[in-house]
C-alpha cells in the first residue's frame, strides 16, 4: 500500500512533452544559438573568459589548447572537450571569422577543409581586440554573473562586448526546430553604422546602408544580388548569392587562363575539392572544350586556382559555364535568429544594432554607477586623511592613550573618550567632538608616518581635486544620455580604428547565366533586358554602333538564334522552369521591343546617321 502511494501517476504523452520542450530550450538558449548582447553562443563565452581567467593575455605567452580545454570543461563547459576545441578552433581560424578573437600557434586547420591538430600540439592566447573590447570592465561590476553547472564558480551571464559582435563575425548554429546563420561583415562599416545610430536613432535600414552596405565574408567574393539586400536587412531573411572572383590573365602564345582569387563563403571546407572535380566532370561530359588543365596554387598568402584554355577559347563563355555548373556560384541563406531576452527572436540589421546600442547604455551605466560609488569611497577617505592631517597632534595623543585599537575607533568615530589617558582636558574635550566615518578610521589607523610628509599632503590635496572632477563627470554622464552616446561614441571611433581592414567583397549587378553548349553562346538575362553573347551578332552591332549600314536580316536572324537556342532545348522540367523565368522575366516582350527599336536604327543608319563618340545609340543595352 505504501508503495502504491509513492507512485506518480500520469500522462506518458504529457511527460514526453514537457521534456522534450525542456530540452528544447536548453539547446536553444543554452547550446545553439547566439545571445543578441555580446554575439557569442555560450560555449565560446566560457572559453573567453577562461581564458581571461588563466591569464592568456595578447601580451603574455601561449598556452596549451588542452590546458584551456580542460579548464573551461571542469569550470564551466561539461559538455565534452570535442566542442569546447572546436569552439577555440574556430576563434582562431581567420578565414571563417570576420574579426578573430583567438591568436592560435600552431595547426589550426586551413580552407581547404584540413581539420586542426590535436590540443595537445597547439597553442592560444586572446588576441588584443578581445580582451579590450570584450573582457574589460569585468571588474566593474557591468554584467551579472551566474552560478556554474556544480555552484562552485561564478561565470558572467554575457560578456561586456563594446562592438556588435553579432554582425562583425556572424553566427551559424542549428537548434531544435529553428537555425540561425548570419553572415560576417566588415568591421569599420558597422562601427561606422553603430555611431550612425547613436546619432539618429530613427534611422531606418536603407539610411544604415549607407554605412554597412552589404556582408564582408572573409573569403572575399563578389555579391551579385545587391538589389535584395535592403530587403533582406529589414526582414532578416533571404538568401545572399555570392560568386568567386575570377581574373584573365595572359599568357605566352597568345593563350589566356582563369584564376580564381576569391572563393564563395559556401566554398570553405571540402566545397574547394568538390568544385575541383566538377570542373573535371565538365570536361570529361564534354560540357567544354576549352579547359586544357586546372591546378590549385593556394598557399597561406590566399586562394589561387588556375584554369588554363586552349588558343582562341572564350573566356566570358567559360566564366559563366562556371558559375552555372558549378559551386563558384552559390547561395549563401540569411537568417539573423538570436536570444532576446531569453527568446528566440529573428531582427533585422537596425533592430540588432539597437539592441547593441541598449545594452551598450546599460554596460556605462553600471559602470559609470559603479566608478562612480568607488570615487565616493574614495572621496569619503581623502576627506577624513585631510582632516586628520590638521589635528594630526590630536590623534596621536589619542593613539598613544588608548589601551586597544578598539578604543581608539570608539572615540573617532563616536568621541567615546572613557578609558583613554589625555595631556589636558582641552585635549579630551576635542576628542568627543570627533565624528570620523567608519571608514576614515580604518584609513587613519592605517596610516602611515610618511603620509604626514608636506608633499605627501599637498599629493593628497591634488588626488582630492582629481577625485571631485571625476565624480562630477561621472554625475553628468550617468544623468543625460546625451554625454554617454557621444562618450561611447568617441570612444569606439578611437579605440577600434586600428581594426578597421578593407573592405574584401565586391558588388556586380544581378544577372544570370544559361549556357547553351551545342551552339558555344550564352545567353545572360535578367528583368529587365535580354543579351546574347553570340560574336557574330555582337559583331554587326558594334559595326552598326559605329556609323556603318547593316542588313536588317542579319540583326533579326541574330536575335532569332538567340531565342531558338533556348526554346529548342528537351522538354523537360528544367526546360520548363527556364521558360518560365524568361517570361516572368519580360525577355519574350522584350525582344520584340528589340526589334522595333533596331528597325527604327537601321532607317537613321540607311539615311546617314553617325553616331558621335560615346552617345547613346540603343545598342548598349543589347550589346553584352
Amino acid at each position: 500500500m505504501k508503495q502504491e502511494e509513492q507512485i506518480i501517476r500520469t500522462e506518458y504523452s504529457e511527460l514526453m512533452q514537457k521534456s522534450y520542450i525542456d530540452y528544447a530550450m536548453s539547446v536553444i538558449i543554452s547550446r545553439a544559438l547566439p545571445d543578441i548582447r555580446d554575439g557569442l553562443k555560450p560555449v565560446q563565452r566560457r572559453t573567453l573568459y577562461d581564458m581571461y581567467e588563466l591569464g592568456i593575455r595578447y601580451d603574455k605567452p601561449y598556452r596549451k589548447s588542452a590546458r584551456i580545454v580542460g579548464d573551461t570543461m571542469g569550470k564551466y563547459h561539461p559538455h565534452g572537450d570535442s566542442s569546447i576545441y572546436g569552439a577555440l578552433v574556430v576563434l582562431a581560424q581567420d578565414f571563417k571569422m570576420g574579426q578573430t578573437l583567438v591568436d592560435g600557434h600552431g595547426n589550426f586547420g586551413s580552407i581547404e577543409g584540413d581539420g586542426a591538430a590535436a590540443m595537445r600540439y597547439t597553442e592560444a592566447r586572446l588576441q588584443k581586440l578581445t580582451q579590450e573590447a570584450f573582457l574589460a570592465d569585468l571588474d566593474k561590476d557591468v554584467v551579472d554573473f551566474v552560478p556554474n553547472f556544480d555552484e562552485t564558480e561564478k561565470e558572467p551571464e554575457v560578456l561586456p562586448v563594446k562592438v556588435p559582435n553579432l554582425l562583425i563575425n556572424g553566427a551559424e548554429g542549428i537548434a531544435v526546430g529553428m537555425t540561425t546563420s548570419i553572415p560576417t561583415h566588415n568591421f569599420g562599416e558597422v562601427i561606422d553604422g553603430v555611431i550612425a545610430y547613436m546619432k539618429n536613432p530613427d534611422i531606418n535600414t536603407e539610411q544604415m546602408m549607407q554605412y554597412i552596405p552589404g556582408p564582408d565574408f572573409p573569403t572575399g567574393g563578389v555579391i551579385a544580388n545587391k538589389d535584395e539586400l535592403t530587403a533582406i536587412y529589414s526582414t532578416g531573411i533571404g538568401k545572399i548569392k555570392i560568386r568567386g572572383k575570377v581574373e584573365v590573365e595572359q599568357v605566352k602564345g597568345g593563350k589566356e587562363r582563369l584564376v580564381i582569387t576569391e572563393i564563395p563563403y559556401t566554398m570553405i571546407g571540402a566545397n574547394i575539392g568538390k568544385f575541383l572535380n566538377d570542373v573535371y566532370s565538365l570536361v570529361e561530359t564534354k560540357k567544354t572544350n576549352d579547359i586544357v588543365d586546372i591546378t590549385n596554387q593556394s598557399s597561406k598568402e590566399g586562394i589561387r586556382i588556375v584554369i588554363e584554355l586552349r588558343k582562341g577559347a572564350d573566356a566570358a563563355n567559360l566564366e559563366n559555364l562556371l558559375y552555372k555548373k558549378t559551386k563558384l556560384e552559390d547561395t549563401f541563406g540569411v537568417n539573423m535568429l538570436a536570444v532576446v531576452d531569453g527568446r528566440p527572436e529573428t531582427m533585422g540589421i537596425v533592430p540588432i544594432i539597437r539592441h547593441h546600442v541598449n545594452f551598450q547604455y546599460e554596460l556605462a551605466k553600471r559602470k559609470y554607477t559603479t566608478l562612480l560609488a568607488r570615487e565616493l569611497e574614495k572621496k569619503e577617505v581623502q576627506e577624513g586623511l585631510i582632516h586628520a592631517c590638521d589635528v594630526i597632534d590630536l590623534i596621536i595623543e589619542i593613539l598613544r592613550g588608548s589601551a586597544n585599537v578598539k578604543m581608539a575607533r570608539a572615540c573617532l568615530t563616536e568621541g567615546i573618550t572613557d578609558g583613554i589617558a589625555f595631556k589636558s582636558a582641552q585635549s579630551q574635550k576635542d576628542a568627543q567632538s570627533l565624528r570620523f566615518t567608519e571608514r576614515q578610521a580604518d584609513a587613519i589607523l592605517e596610516m602611515r608616518l610618511y603620509k604626514l610628509i608636506g608633499l605627501e599632503i599637498e599629493a593628497l590635496m591634488k588626488e582630492h581635486e582629481k577625485t571631485l572632477a571625476n565624480i562630477a563627470e561621472y554625475n553628468e554622464i550617468l544623468s543625460n544620455r546625451a554625454p554617454a552616446a557621444g562618450h561611447a561614441a568617441g570612444r569606439k571611433s578611437r579605440a577600434f580604428k586600428p581594426c578597421h581592414h578593407v573592405r574584401r567583397r565586391r558588388y556586380r549587378p544581378a544577372r544570370g547565366a544559361v549556357h547553351c553548349g551545342n551552339q558555344g553562346s550564352v545567353c545572360v538575362f535578367d528583368a529587365r533586358c535580354f543579351r546574347r553573347a553570340d560574336e557574330p551578332l555582337r559583331r554587326t552591332f558594334e559595326h552598326a554602333h559605329h556609323g556603318h549600314t547593316v542588313e536588317k536580316n542579319k540583326i533579326h536572324a541574330g536575335l532569332h538564334r538567340c531565342l531558338r537556342c533556348v526554346r529548342a532545348q528537351p522538354r523537360t522540367a528544367a526546360r520548363r522552369v527556364m521558360d518560365d523565368r524568361l517570361r516572368r522575366a519580360g525577355v519574350y516582350s522584350r525582344a520584340r521591343a528589340v526589334f522595333g527599336r533596331l528597325r527604327h536604327l537601321h532607317r537613321a543608319f540607311a539615311a546617314g546617321f553617325t553616331p558621335a563618340v560615346g552617345e547613346a545609340t540603343g545598342f548598349e543595352e543589347i550589346i553584352l
